[in-house]
């Protein structure tokens, strides 16, 4: 039986040639995850017993179930599904791959929306190959948000030392400029403050953000946008005694190690955030989609082909991925909770 105090973490494949299944297998196997969730993983039976006997992995406890609510403690719950073709190819793209890794997703949302399960853990895909089986996937952000009808959104990569965020996702540079305006960088502050708030229960939260042009745009030599559109935005929210800052030059800001000031980083843009993240966190960081009404992570790296099936991944970002998820829906839990009390009171 299950523990009904036990969290039941779903979790998407993602690309079955790829380093997920296999970071995932000895993440349970080696930290006693089995200890603080329940995990229900989404993938063809065939594929999973094939990756096992790639990895020469034996004695891995699977449970095959139809519904979430049926999960057992201490087993790797599997819910099976079709596939035109169960054959790995580690380290290659593959239509059939990208298919899998895109049913994966959409039976564990599906699942995440009717409540089966508490929140969601997607291993990585390739964009590229999804591509192949579903044109219009740009990333999980993406697919996320219009699978819970569009719900604002943001991407926040966390690790132990920083927070950042994204205004802009996974679009081309040429074209970020003209997606910067004053309402879509209120909207991202507003995401970050609350759920700095509700899902780290900061109380106060302090937020530093960023320029879009070098230097903040010089006083107007390198740009407009940092002075006519993001000052104000900012100005806004601190003269209504909410303590966000900047913008800041990212150079300097990172350089001289400012992000230790604060609570959580907003960026223009995708590398902007992603490159001192991944400088600064590599390895034990999490892509959170926060926003939306439930909880969904990812590891910080990527499919990852040069080294699938080959022993060398490296399961830290999983771990930490997956025990931040937990740490995020107790906080939750706990904030609602104490909000609903407050409301009775009133």
């Amino acid at each position: 039986m299950r523990d009904k105090n036990k969290v039941i973490v779903g979790v998407s494949c993602g690309d079955i040639n790829g380093i997920g299944l296999e970071v995932l297998i000895n993440s349970f196997t080696t930290e006693k995850l089995f200890d603080r969730c329940v995990p229900v993983l989404y993938v063809p039976v065939k594929t999973m017993k094939s990756y096992l006997r790639a990895l020469k992995i034996k004695d891995f406890d699977l449970h095959i179930i139809k519904n979430p609510k049926d999960a057992l403690m201490y087993k790797m719950n599997i819910i099976d599904f079709a596939a035109k073709d169960n054959q790995l190819s580690l380290g290659k793209s593959t239509k059939f791959a990208a298919q899998i890794a895109v049913d994966s997703l959409s039976l564990g949302v599906s699942d995440l929306k009717k409540n089966l399960t508490d929140l969601l853990l997607t291993l990585p895909v390739n964009k590229h190959n999804i591509s192949l089986a579903k044109k219009d996937f740009v990333g999980h952000t993406e697919f996320l948000s219009k699978q819970f009808d569009n719900q604002k959104n943001l991407m926040i990569l966390c690790g132990q030392d920083l927070k950042i965020a994204t205004v802009t996702n996974h679009v081309a540079i040429s074209n970020i400029s003209g997606l910067i305006s004053k309402s879509i960088i209120d909207e991202k502050i507003s995401i970050l403050y609350q759920t700095l708030r509700m899902d780290f229960l900061i109380s106060k939260p302090k937020i530093a953000v960023l320029s879009l042009n070098p230097h903040s745009g010089d006083n107007g030599l390198i740009g407009y946008e940092d002075d006519q559109i993001i000052k104000p935005v900012i100005v806004s929210w601190f003269n209504s005694g909410h303590e966000v800052y900047g913008p800041y030059s990212a150079d300097a800001f990172f350089g001289s190690k400012k992000y230790k000031n604060f609570d959580a980083v907003l960026g223009m843009y995708h590398d902007q955030s992603l490159i001192p993240f991944k400088t600064i966190c590599f390895g034990e960081g999490v892509n959170y989609t926060a926003g939306l009404s439930a909880i969904r992570v990812s590891p910080d790296h990527g499919v990852a082909y040069d080294i699938a099936g080959k022993g060398l991944a490296n399961s830290q970002s999983l771990v930490y991925s997956l025990l931040f998820s937990l740490e995020l829906f107790n906080n939750r839990s706990l904030y609602l909770k104490n909000l609903l009390k407050t409301k009775v009171k009133q």
